[in-house]
């Protein structure tokens, strides 16, 4: 098994396309050189091909959700954001835990700046968490609008920029490229 010497604290962030894409590129990686990647996703309930490709490189890459499958978040009402909300602080607890155990080599928290920007958690936990990990354990955060004091804690911050998407032209989210 191989063991990372020094972890780091990478954000993929931007407008653009790409950043999940960017988070499980990085995971298929690693679980080919033997590191275990954890995977948490926010704010994401539907079947996604990332899932299934996860399953396949078992036990190196595991995807964690914790949410209910549910509506885009502008569609729920009161009780349903309650209700995610305590889902998104199970999912961030987990997170902490991973982090103060150190169940793997990479936490990959795929878009916890969505779960951040709708007030599911706070800029302060995002923050203790960061501090929370190990020098030895790589940290990837995705989302759009990483706050300053956020993004001062990473080493690395890749910007996703859109310059022409064909969303644009109405092609809608395709299988197997988008999700």
């Amino acid at each position: 098994m191989t063991e990372l010497k020094k972890g780091y604290v990478q954000i993929y962030t931007g407008n653009g396309k790409g950043k999940t894409t960017a988070a499980v590129g990085l995971a298929v990686r690693a679980a080919g050189n033997e590191y275990n990647v954890y995977m948490v996703q926010f704010l994401k309930g539907s079947s996604t091909g990332e899932l299934k490709s996860a399953e396949k490189l078992a036990p190196y890459f595991n995807i964690f959700r914790f949410e209910k499958k549910r509506g885009f978040f502008w569609t729920l009402n009161d009780e349903e954001k309650a209700e995610l909300k305590l889902e998104i602080q199970k999912a961030y607890d987990f997170c902490c835990t991973v982090l103060k155990e150190r169940k793997c080599d990479i936490l990959i928290m795929d878009e916890v700046m969505g779960a951040l920007h709708n007030n599911l958690i706070t800029e302060e936990q995002l923050l203790q968490l960061i501090d929370l990990k190990p020098e030895n354990m790589e940290l990837i955060l995705t989302g759009r609008n990483v706050p300053s004091e956020i993004a001062a804690k990473a080493d690395l911050i890749t910007e996703m920029k859109d310059i022409k998407h064909y969303f644009d032209i109405g092609v809608p989210a395709r299988e197997g490229i988008e999700y």
